[in-house]
């Protein structure tokens, strides 16, 4: 299905990786499936390692902040086929998901043969859209979307372990390069932890992330 073999499965269920794992390795072929548990796990691996042709995120893994952490790895490893695989079936999940620049939504709920042809449309360069999104709208899945937060309220309130400390280090005027250096992260791994900083903060820069950071540190709860 795909000159590199190796597939990355970013999940917290453990029974699911595992068939994603056996989907993965027996009917499409990957040599290697890489599994983690966190965003910040997913990340370091994405950062070091440029085989991976394909990775699967799930929604509600620790430190994943929906769609703008999807769109953070999307804008760093562009060539990495990315996809959404959750137990949410909220229309706006899935929209924010595919607007994030994904390469499909698969909902967890599908069989384990509807699961494998989703993920063989995905390498064959398909975008896999579930048939459930033609009638969400009016279905029992619909949820109407929360009021409108206070602009105060718009801040993030919490980062993983990792953002926290490439956060801390971008307020003190470190570059990418230097950030590596402190951490033993790879450039690669760090270049992804910014952009999902930037996207987290609503910001495009730098200076930016820095003046709002500093301030959000102080009131961020550690992880």
């Amino acid at each position: 299905m795909t000159d590199t073999k190796v597939a990355l499965v970013a999940d917290d269920d453990e029974f699911f990786r595992m068939a994603l794992r056996a989907i993965l390795q027996n009917r499409l072929g990957f040599a290697e499936v890489i599994e983690t548990g966190s965003l910040d796990e997913a990340i370091e691996h994405l950062g070091r390692r440029e085989d991976i042709a394909l990775a699967l995120f799930d929604l509600a893994m620790p430190g994943m902040q929906g769609a703008g952490s999807l769109r953070a790895v999307r804008e760093v490893r562009p060539e990495t086929l990315t996809a959404i695989v959750s137990a949410s079936k909220r229309r706006q999940d899935i929209l924010q998901a595919l607007e994030a620049g994904g390469h499909g939504y698969i909902p967890k709920g599908i069989g384990v043969a509807e699961l494998g042809q989703a993920l063989e449309m995905i390498l064959k360069g398909f975008i896999y859209v579930p048939p459930l999104l033609a009638d969400i709208s009016s279905g029992p899945c619909h949820e109407p979307s929360p009021p409108p937060a206070p602009a105060d309220a718009t801040l993030p309130t919490s980062f993983t372990p990792r953002q926290r400390e490439v956060l801390e280090l971008i307020v003190q005027g470190k570059s990418n390069k230097e950030i590596a250096r402190a951490l033993s992260l790879g450039e690669g791994t760090v270049k992804i932890h910014v952009a999902a900083l930037f996207r987290t903060l609503g910001v495009s820069s730098r200076s930016a992330a820095a003046a709002i950071g500093g301030r959000v540190l102080n009131s961020a709860p550690s992880a």
